[in-house]
């Protein structure tokens, strides 16, 4: 636990008494509760206006329970991202079944990282290290998992890693899951090379390639009357998400590592999410999915790594008519 002498500060939670690490610097403000998937569960920002900024949509009073996703900040996801359906990994070497935790019932869905307890690292006023490390289990998975979450002039950025600590070779994939607020104005601006077509229950039935870029190239109002949902491919790393009544822009850039990410949101919803990840939907039960982008299989002691970057910026104030 911090002592006396750390320079970072131990808030509490007033829904459930988890500690929470609380992170600031270059205007930016982030609030991490390792106890609940080590999320980062709030991002602000103080803009040159001095208007306070919520980067990524806050947990209000939602309680942070680990028992269903949490729909807000932004959460690492391993051993790998979004759903093994049937609660199925198998990357045409090996297969074996995970334990389900979806809700909705289907498999099992983000792995097992946004469920744990992150143990503290090392932490100063504007960095923090995060470990989960998985020893047991009924699956073969045993892994290292860690977070590096800084704030700096460039953003928060977060380095996400897994090693692979089981004696055999096994499918990994990583990513992160933020979500952003959305307004009826806001837009999202981003390129990619293809796309999973998507069957039945978001299953994965091929494969499309985009000539254009795809459907974000330009900019245009995000939120529809219906669900929004993308496995996006050969992403090139850079998506850009605009809301000109808030006077608010944000980057979001990953490494090359987290390719293929997930656009979604609800119909109508308060929020979008673009997740980086580094493999499809499905990728760890649909065959179709794992043409198109498969989990990694690492070897006993190789790691697999990945980052994301969330910089803010402030828009040009809107022209009156």
């Amino acid at each position: 636990m911090p002592t006396a002498m750390a320079r970072i500060s131990i808030a509490h939670s007033l829904i459930l008494d988890i500690p929470m690490l609380e992170l600031e610097a270059a205007g930016l403000k982030a609030m991490i509760v390792p106890e609940a998937g080590g999320i980062v569960s709030r991002l602000d920002w103080l803009g040159p206006d001095g208007r306070l900024h919520a980067l990524l949509k806050p947990s209000g009073d939602e309680p942070l329970s680990t028992a269903s996703p949490i729909f807000c900040g932004t959460w690492a996801l391993l051993p790998f991202a979004n759903r093994a359906f049937g609660s199925v990994v198998d990357d045409g070497e090996r297969r074996f079944l995970v334990p389900s935790n979806d809700p909705g019932g289907g498999g099992t869905i983000h792995g097992f990282g946004w469920q744990a307890d992150w143990q503290v690292l090392r932490y100063d006023r504007s960095h923090t290290v995060l470990e989960h490390r998985r020893t047991d289990g009924p699956d073969p998975y045993r892994y290292r998992a860690r977070q590096e979450i800084s704030l700096g002039q460039d953003g928060m950025t977060i380095r996400l890693s897994i090693e692979n600590e089981a004696d055999t070779a096994l499918p990994y994939g990583i990513g992160h899951h933020p979500w952003f607020p959305c307004a009826a104005d806001t837009r999202l601006v981003m390129r990619a090379a293809g796309a999973l077509v998507f069957g039945e229950a978001f299953r994965a039935t091929g494969q499309q390639s985009f000539d254009d870029g795809g459907p974000y190239v330009a900019p245009k109002p995000f939120r529809r009357d219906d669900v929004t949902a993308w496995s996006f491919l050969d992403w090139d790393g850079t998506a850009r998400i605009e809301t000109p009544s808030t006077g608010l822009a944000l980057t979001l850039t990953a490494s090359e590592s987290l390719n293929c990410p997930v656009v979604w949101a609800p119909a109508g919803a308060d929020f979008l999410c673009v997740e980086p990840q580094s493999h499809a939907i499905g990728a760890p039960s649909e065959p179709a999915a794992r043409t198109a982008a498969p989990l990694k299989r690492l070897q006993p002691g190789e790691t697999l790594e990945g980052w994301l970057r969330i910089a803010p910026e402030a828009l040009a104030p809107q022209r009156q008519p």
